[in-house]
């Protein structure tokens, strides 16, 4: 009887060690997943590394993301680069945005070139105040600013190229895009923006 008991003992003991051993296993495993879970839906990426703005632009065209208008890398003489990169992470949209300071020449012929293509012009503001003037369109936020201000200041002309309502019957603008550029001619700041939602 006593050589019983004490097998009993020694498989409980074993027992006990395995469930435990799964338990911290499953808590260790469960841990990791929700934070992958929360770190890449609830709080995207965005980058703001300049040297990685050609492999970004690169990639986005090869995946027909309206950036056409966007340069293919940044100009040798620009300034003040920054660059604002959200991937789109589980259907939440995505924006690519480019900062730079040209010269007050090369500001007003893209100035003139881009508001002879223009759907839509905005003085200062962001998406939302865009979005509900009359027959109004989304635009961007201002990701690029130096400050937390989110919305452009009123000497910037938001130039939209394009405007995708992809939503449906009764969700206008769930679902779309938008793409275009804002230029600060007393600053010769030009933004070059792209949103997908």
């Amino acid at each position: 009887m006593y050589p019983t008991l004490t097998k009993r003992s020694h498989f409980v003991k074993i027992a006990m060690i395995v469930l435990f051993s799964l338990g911290s296993l499953g808590v260790v495993g469960g841990s990791f997943l929700l934070k992958k879970a929360f770190s890449s839906s609830n709080f995207p990426e965005i980058v703001t590394d300049t040297s990685r703005y050609v492999a970004i632009h690169n990639e986005l065209i090869a995946h027909g993301y309206q950036v056409k208008h966007f340069p293919n890398k940044i100009p040798q003489d620009a300034q003040d680069v920054d660059i604002a990169y959200s991937p789109d992470v589980l259907k939440g949209g995505s924006f690519f945005q480019l900062r730079l300071k040209e010269s007050p020449e090369k500001i007003k012929q893209l100035l003139s070139q881009y508001k002879s293509v223009a759907k839509y012009e905005y003085r200062g503001g962001n998406t939302n105040d865009h979005a509900n003037q009359p027959n109004g369109v989304p635009t961007t936020f201002f990701y690029t600013s130096k400050t937390s201000v989110d919305s452009f200041p009123p000497s910037y002309e938001i130039l939209v190229l394009d405007a995708q309502d992809q939503g449906k019957p009764g969700f206008k603008w769930n679902h779309g895009y938008s793409y275009g550029v804002a230029i600060d001619s007393s600053t010769s700041d030009i933004v070059y923006w792209s949103e997908q939602w």
